[in-house]
């Protein structure tokens, strides 16, 4: 079995992983909650609706301050979303897994011993200005 056929084989079983299933499972509950994807449609036209008066000669700041307020409100709305929950914890959780996989092929091709590597998980602060990178 030729390097490519095994990379198949690897994608099948990531396919077939508990995070990946949970994963499309919340995919798919988020994707038919009517609530949600109209929170998201709306924090979407609040976003170009930001975009089109920022871009104006003439923008009217009070009402740009406006859209961003009422901006944030629908974002929270939709984070505080039960199934948007559900997918922000599966995504987390799949990510690890993927992330492992992904460093343990790259460092392999780099040199390193395909046993012992793996991906080291960084403690993030949520502060990007701070970051040294993730992983």
């Amino acid at each position: 079995m030729d390097i490519i056929s095994q990379a198949r084989e690897l994608g099948k079983l990531i396919q077939q992983e508990e995070s990946y299933l949970a994963l499309q499972s919340a995919q798919s509950n988020a994707d038919a909650d009517i609530e949600l994807q109209r929170l998201i449609g709306d924090f979407n036209l609040k976003r170009m609706s930001i975009n089109n008066e920022a871009s104006k000669k003439d923008r009217d700041q009070e009402k740009l301050s406006q859209l961003n307020t009422e901006m944030r409100e629908v974002y929270s709305q939709i984070m505080s979303n039960e199934n948007m929950i559900a997918y922000n914890e599966a995504k987390e959780k799949f990510d690890v897994l993927a992330n492992r996989v992904l460093a343990i092929v790259q460092q392999s091709a780099e040199g390193a011993d395909p046993e012992t590597a793996d991906y080291t998980q960084s403690s993030c602060s949520g502060s990007c200005s701070t970051c040294g990178g993730c992983g």
